[in-house]
């Protein structure tokens, strides 16, 4: 069973980070400032959903290691701290700072300070959760060359 859940949470997971993400940097790159608004407001409703798959992710990846700490296993448990603390301590800030700014119509400095560093630890959770399922790809042994799985 945690062979199928910890894969789709993880998925999930990234896919909403890479929603927020790219959501961001197109609504302030290209869109109105009504549609950042509306971004910068849906965002951390989408906290409801994300937080506990990460939960779901961190807990079947945890009981899925089975006590082991080495190789891959390890490497991924290294990098889920800083996740962890990259999300709780400066995106979920980030983001409730600056869906309040939105809609109070304060785009100054520090709003556009604070997306830059939102935009930045975004990208570095993107980033190693990415390097997480890459490694789980592997121990899986997905994307071998010459594997004939389907």
């Amino acid at each position: 069973m945690l062979n199928r859940i910890h894969p789709v949470a993880g998925a999930l997971a990234f896919f909403l980070i890479c929603s927020f993400w790219l959501a961001t940097a197109l609504s302030e790159a290209i869109g109105s400032r009504e549609l950042v608004v509306s971004v910068k407001s849906a965002i951390p409703w989408g906290f409801l959903l994300l937080v506990p798959t990460l939960a779901v992710v961190s807990g079947s990846g945890f009981a899925s290691a089975k006590g082991r700490r080495g190789g891959l296993i390890g490497a991924k448990l290294k990098r889920m701290p800083i996740i962890a603390a990259n999300g709780v301590f400066v995106l979920i800030p980030a983001a409730l700072f600056l869906a309040a700014k939105a809609r109070a119509d304060q785009f100054d400095m520090g709003f556009y300070a604070v997306q830059a560093i939102e935009l930045l630890a975004g990208f570095m959770n993107m980033s190693l959760l990415g390097l997480n399922m890459r490694d789980g790809f592997k121990m899986k042994g997905r994307f071998r060359k010459g594997s004939q799985r389907a």
